[in-house]
């Protein structure tokens, strides 16, 4: 995935409100920008961290900037990271089209926002005539205590262990059903359960696993120019 237009630099002042965040441009100006994550982030807001907006061609956007990237260190050098939490599905959906997923490849179709469950829309499903549906799950992951340890959620997700129970639901009813972690940050060696900041998360993990829910870490090569998927990590409950 490439960003369509260079990418705005900038320092953090503050995020808030969840989808807010103030910063300082590079000619010294503030402004108040989109934040489309609704995490805790934690870790990614420090005062001043280097960030890159991306900048929308709306005209009747109330906020044309967007936070895209940040530089953190996490014990191994600065390295950028991206926040938007709107972009892990299309990129997991071009990394199965381009065969770069093997655990997930020889699908002859893939759909995306599909009605399942009890209200709920699956992110990606994969289908072919010759075996079940595969039912894709996407979570962004951004969260990392350790280095080269990243980490799932970084808050309680009450919707999350409600996709997990639906997921497992499907396998029982002899459908496929995956829950991809994709790790925007390019260190990341491994993808492990943050049972602490969710216990609740961690049990519905644990019940879906029982059922036959599969768990599959990807991780991605971040850069300014745009993010892509590289390649597969462990996933440890």
């Amino acid at each position: 995935m490439l960003f369509p237009a260079p990418l705005i630099p900038a320092r953090l002042v503050k995020r808030y409100k969840r989808f807010l965040a103030d910063v300082i441009l590079e000619d010294g100006s503030g402004t108040t920008v989109h934040v489309a994550n609704p995490g805790a982030m934690l870790g990614l807001t420090a005062p001043d961290s280097p960030v890159w907006l991306s900048r929308s061609t709306s005209l009747t956007r109330k906020l044309p900037l967007s936070w895209e990237l940040v530089e953190a260190d996490f014990g191994m050098g600065p390295e950028l990271v991206g926040v938007n939490t709107m972009h892990p599905n299309a990129l997991v959906a071009e990394a199965i089209a381009g065969g770069q997923v093997p655990a997930l490849s020889g699908y002859a179709r893939q759909r995306r926002e599909v009605k399942y469950g009890v209200n709920s829309r699956i992110d990606i499903l994969l289908e072919d005539d010759l075996r079940p549906p595969c039912l894709v799950e996407v979570k962004n992951v951004h969260l990392m205590r350790m280095p080269g340890h990243a980490e799932f959620p970084d808050c309680v997700t009450a919707r999350g262990a409600k996709h997990l129970d639906e997921l497992a639901n499907e396998v029982r009813a002899g459908r496929r059903a995956v829950m991809v972690y994709l790790s925007q940050i390019g260190s990341a060696r491994q993808i492990s359960l943050a049972r602490d900041l969710d216990p609740a998360y961690g049990r519905a993990f644990d019940k879906a696993r029982e059922a036959g829910v599969e768990a599959l870490g990807l991780v991605c090569r971040v850069e300014r120019t745009g993010i892509t998927v590289t390649g597969e990590i462990p996933v440890a409950g």
